[in-house]
């Protein structure tokens, strides 16, 4: 397949209200044939499945329920976020190539307190049982907790995941591909040492493209795109020293290998 793939996208954002089909079309002319449209909570599911509809086969459903929620006052998801959240996945789960956004933010903006960080877990655990029984991958978001994810992901023997944005050391990542996990790379690589010292660790075969887009941009508070996928794939390039064309040939095939279902959504 050629084209790249955006593993992981806010599209439903706010942001792109105003002009979400021109931002869909210019993605399109800088290569890509898809991207993961990931939720945060239950309120924003039926809205990233009308925008799949209206961009079928192009914008592909995750739905879950991010550990950070209220970003107006941040504070760690709890069982309860779930209760709204579980019969949607269901109902919708024939048009969903994964659960996400999931995770742990320990963040102590978000959370300080142990009991604060179990809740995370709970909310965790039951989204990785719902994966597995759906026979579907997680598109995970670990701010300031690599490690705790990472280890409890390998607790619930989950076997297909995706870090997005990993923010921690490179060793601690290597233990994630070791588990036959995969790290996406967004274009605010262009700006971040941590996240270059990790694309120089990671073999590029455990490696897919992400946007976080309006997030994660090249540029701090400037609205990220998902046409700024080829940054990082450029950035990538540079640092592993190979053409840009391995790069999208073999994240691309990360992406489709990661989540299988993609293949029946994505037009031919």
């Amino acid at each position: 397949m050629q084209g790249y793939i955006d593993c992981h996208c806010h599209i439903s954002a706010a942001d792109f209200d105003n002009d979400i089909d021109e931002v869909i079309e210019e993605s399109k002319r800088a290569g890509l044939v898809a991207l993961l449209a990931v939720a945060e909570h239950a309120g924003e599911f039926e809205k990233i499945i009308l925008l799949s509809q209206r961009f079928h086969g192009f914008v592909i459903p995750c739905l879950g329920v991010h550990p950070v929620q209220d970003p107006a006052q941040p504070r760690g998801a709890v069982l309860q976020d779930l209760e709204a959240a579980l019969p949607l996945i269901d109902k919708y789960k024939e048009h969903i190539v994964a659960i996400g956004e999931v995770g742990l933010d320990f963040t102590p903006r978000v959370v300080s307190s142990d009991e604060g960080k179990d809740s995370q877990r709970q909310v965790l655990i039951q989204q990785a049982h719902v994966a597995k029984r759906l026979n579907l991958p997680l598109n995970v978001h670990s701010r300031s907790a690599g490690r705790p994810t990472i280890h409890l992901l390998k607790e619930l023997g989950v076997e297909n995941a995706l870090l997005h944005a990993f923010d921690g050391k490179p060793s601690v990542a290597m233990e994630g591909v070791k588990a036959g996990y995969c790290f996406s790379i967004p274009p605010s690589i262009v700006r971040s040492d941590q996240k270059q010292k990790l694309v120089k660790q990671i073999p590029l075969e455990s490696m897919c493209l992400e946007t976080d887009a309006p997030a994660l941009g090249p540029e701090k508070q400037v609205r990220n795109v998902p046409r700024n996928i080829s940054i990082s794939a450029e950035y990538i390039a540079k640092i592993k020293g190979i053409p840009l064309e391995r790069v999208r040939e073999v994240t691309t095939q990360n992406a489709l290998r990661l989540f299988p279902k993609l293949k029946t959504f994505i037009k031919a």
